[in-house]
């Protein structure tokens, strides 16, 4: 008799957190765990302005997916496309092979992209922010920067070269240039040929404010800090334009740049749009119970799923964070096994426990539980909360020597070369084009069955017959 498959898309907070409680709750003759992800590591996305900074080492955000899950089969691809009539799952596997994965229940945590907009450029020339490898990329390139202007004759080439631009006025952008600020203005002492005081950073964004997750006390308080490090700021405009070598905002001005980092918020992975279900601003909407209302046996969760925000009230849904995806993953959990036995499903409930930005060295703001705090006590909290939501005390303690040992040594500056020769537009990170369309889905599963699905329909016949 076959064991019910269980499968989850995507390596993130929910994903992960889904399956680690699930191999405590389920015995292994109960169920067969799959989690399809391109790579072998869970990724802990806000630190990763730390690495691009250099103040953390790639491997201290990168939790081993093996470590933390020891009877599960990791599937190395990304699905590319859902059948919830079959019940199959599309993987492009690492190999680029395209693979037929078959499920008795399905949870997705495909997780999210970088949200762009039809701005002539962007997509060519913007570096992104959302994966491991775009933040190593990102730490080379403003080295490289540094490296060219110091060597070069043509003033307006290193006045180019020493402009940043950061569009993103939110934790994730702000935190980005306030910590590659930090790394310009500390490389610039080991460049004597060059003038610190040339090195521009630009944060921009269309909202009136910065950081108003935070509230507006906050938010201007992080702005002086950043102001008083020479940060300039843009709000309430946006970008028209990007070219290889300049950037021109809606306001008129043109900035020459050879940088351009794109943080303006996250849109869903396009795998939700496979499936021919109802969205919520680009999100597949859920229930409460996190179900997939219209299809049998599927649940979704985190950054990809419009989750009703029941502590709010109304027609709120919960804001793309770790903490939510993290909470939801153990709530998804719980009704993967009830479904299995027969039990109710149980809602998902929690209230928002707040935001921490780090802004690099003593510099900080934070939330937590409603307390407005800022400088030294937020950067505690904002240290202390990433500690402690890193799954592995082999992960906690890696980012705690990094960080002393960063405190204590400081940075080299090195360009590992690690990403060089490779495009480095956001579709070639993210693989945002790898994606079916519903139809092509539709078309691939409705002849005859094939390879793993022609497999799971026999077992599950023979299945049938035995219970009858």
């Amino acid at each position: 008799m076959s064991r019910p498959k269980i499968v989850v898309v995507g390596g993130g907070f929910a994903g992960v957190e889904c399956l680690h409680r699930l191999e405590r709750r389920l015995a292994p003759p109960e169920a067969d765990l799959t989690l399809v992800t391109p790579t072998d590591y869970q990724l802990y996305l806000p630190l990763l302005p730390h690495v691009a900074a250099g103040v953390l080492t790639p491997q201290s955000v990168a939790v081993s997916l093996r470590r933390r899950l020891r009877r599960t089969r990791l599937l190395p691809g990304g699905a590319i496309g859902v059948d919830t009539r079959a019940k199959v799952c599309v993987v492009r596997k690492t190999t680029g092979e395209i693979v037929d994965v078959p499920y008795d229940h399905l949870v997705l945590t495909a997780g999210s992209t970088t949200r762009t907009f039809d701005i002539p450029g962007l997509t060519e020339h913007a570096l992104g922010m959302k994966t491991l490898a775009q933040a190593a990329y990102l730490r080379d390139h403003v080295i490289a920067q540094l490296d060219l202007a110091a060597v070069t004759q043509d003033p307006a080439e290193r006045e180019a070269r020493l402009r940043f631009v950061v569009v993103g006025g939110g934790y994730a952008g702000t935190e980005t240039a306030a910590c590659l600020q930090r790394l310009t203005t500390a490389a610039a002492k080991r460049y004597p040929r060059l003038d610190p005081s040339l090195i521009e950073w630009h944060l921009i964004d269309v909202a009136p404010k910065l950081l108003p997750e935070l509230g507006d006390k906050l938010g201007a308080k992080a702005m002086r800090m950043l102001r008083r490090r020479g940060v300039l700021f843009s709000l309430g405009t946006s970008v028209a334009s990007v070219e290889p070598t300049k950037v021109t905002l809606t306001d008129g001005r043109v900035l020459a740049t050879h940088t351009l980092i794109w943080t303006a918020g996250v849109a869903a992975s396009p795998l939700v749009h496979t499936l021919s279900t109802d969205t919520m601003r680009g999100r597949l909407v859920t229930t409460a119970e996190l179900t997939v209302p219209g299809v049998d046996a599927v649940l979704a969760a985190g950054d990809a799923a419009a989750v009703p925000d029941l502590a709010k009230g109304g027609d709120a849904i919960t804001p793309p964070t770790a903490q939510h995806a993290q909470r939801q993953g153990r709530v998804l959990a719980d009704n993967v096994v009830a479904r299995l036995h027969g039990t109710p499903l149980k809602p998902y409930h929690h209230r928002d426990l707040g935001l921490v930005v780090d802004l690099g060295g003593k510099d900080a703001v934070s939330k937590p539980l409603g307390v407005e705090l800022s400088g030294i006590p937020a950067q505690v909290v904002a240290r202390g909360y990433h500690v402690m939501a890193l799954p592995t005390v082999t992960a906690r303690t890696r980012v705690l020597v990094n960080w002393a040992l960063n405190a204590a040594a400081g940075d080299d500056f090195v360009r590992t070369g690690f990403q060089a020769g490779r495009a480095a537009r956001l579709q070639d990170f993210e693989l945002t084009d790898a994606y079916m369309t519903a139809d092509q889905v539709e078309e691939r599963h409705h002849d005859e069955p094939k390879n793993e699905l022609a497999e799971h329909k026999k077992h599950k016949e023979q299945k049938e017959q035995q219970d009858g």
